[in-house]
């Protein structure tokens, strides 16, 4: 391929070996992460890259690595899901920042629907990716078997229902957060506590009904209200709620989202907060759980730190690959991160 018209040709291996002094090899070696240089020498190569402003062909590099510095992040949500919802912003904020800190891309894949598992399937499978990042999988998901047929290595975020392969996760705590929210519900002297739970087709929303149910055992069920972790979804709960046990004197809602439309409808139905009825939500989403009337209560989790420390594992796992010090069998351990109560005006 030719340059274009009267533009500075680019900085070539040979040249930048000619400037260090060294062998195109040596080269080679330093640009592409490669062992066996002195110091010196790959700080000579290193200096001579800057100072002529190399940049290495991304496609001569792949076949020398059989890396590409590129990581897929799918979502099993919709678009309108994931750019509405402020919990994926923060958790690819996170991601972003530590492949950015690796130099590796972020390839964002989103599932609309059950035409998108085979395109989603033929990119991961195509040689595109070093690995995938994947999370908000629900249950009879296709995308962990989409996973194991590409044979990629791969770290989710959430605890996987099944979880055969022993593949990697990042999550939180989740029951011990809910259990938490709850006892300090009932601490408040609260006698019908309702929860508004998530999808329970996700791991994350059962394993908070959980909790809320260790708390309360003897619950009556019709304190507890399915709901779809979006403000709507919370509204839609919190009316039910109220028509079946006008008595509620407490919600504890299993993420912020949830929580602001529960305290709307509380607002519409001429309910004080906390003084009639506490609310705590779960998740610590400052856009969110700030800006309700009143300010909300909630269990935090570290969103951003997930995102980097799931970006983080699935890295370390692709050094140690490349290394050639993987065992047989072997896989990253999971991660579950503590989750604490962050006590505002609505309980």
């Amino acid at each position: 391929m030719t340059e274009p018209s009267g533009a500075v040709p680019r900085p070539t291996l040979e040249a930048v070996a000619a400037h260090a002094g060294v062998s195109r090899a040596t080269v080679s070696r330093v640009v592409n992460g490669g062992a066996g240089v002195r110091t010196s020498l790959a700080e000579k190569v290193l200096r001579a890259v800057d100072e002529l402003g190399y940049v290495p062909n991304q496609a001569a590099r792949s076949l020398v690595t059989r890396r590409h510095d590129a990581i897929a992040v799918v979502i099993a949500e919709p678009e309108t899901r994931v750019f509405a919802d402020p919990f994926f912003a923060q958790q690819l904020r996170g991601i972003s920042k530590e492949l950015t800190a690796h130099d590796s891309q972020l390839v964002l894949l989103l599932v609309e629907g059950k035409d998108d598992y085979a395109r989603v399937g033929r990119y991961l499978a195509g040689g595109h990716v070093d690995g995938a990042l994947v999370f908000s999988v629900h249950l009879d998901d296709e995308l962990p078997a989409i996973i194991r047929k590409a044979a990629l290595p791969t770290v989710f975020g959430g605890r996987p229902e099944v979880n055969e392969q022993r593949v990697p996760y990042v999550d939180c705590d989740n029951r011990g957060g809910a259990r938490e929210a709850v006892r300090h519900l009932r601490a408040l002297g609260r006698g019908f506590i309702a929860h508004i739970s998530g999808p329970l087709d996700q791991t994350s929303a059962v394993d908070r009904l959980d909790g809320y149910r260790d708390v309360l055992p003897d619950a009556d069920p019709a304190l507890i209200v399915q709901g779809d972790f979006t403000p709507a979804g919370g509204e839609r709960a919190m009316r039910e709620l109220l028509d079946r046990c006008p008595d509620v004197d407490g919600v504890f809602a299993a993420n912020d989202l949830s929580a602001a439309g529960a305290l709307r409808v509380l607002h519409e139905r001429g309910l004080r907060v906390p003084d009639e009825v506490a609310v705590v939500g779960f998740d610590d989403m400052e856009s969110v759980a700030t800006q309700t009337d009143p300010p909300l209560s909630t269990v935090r989790q570290d969103i951003e730190e997930m995102g980097r420390l799931m970006a983080r594992l699935l890295l370390r796992g692709l050094e140690r690959g490349a290394a050639g010090n993987e065992i047989p069998g072997s896989a990253p351990s999971s991660i579950v991160t503590p989750t604490s109560l962050v006590l505002r005006d609505s309980a």
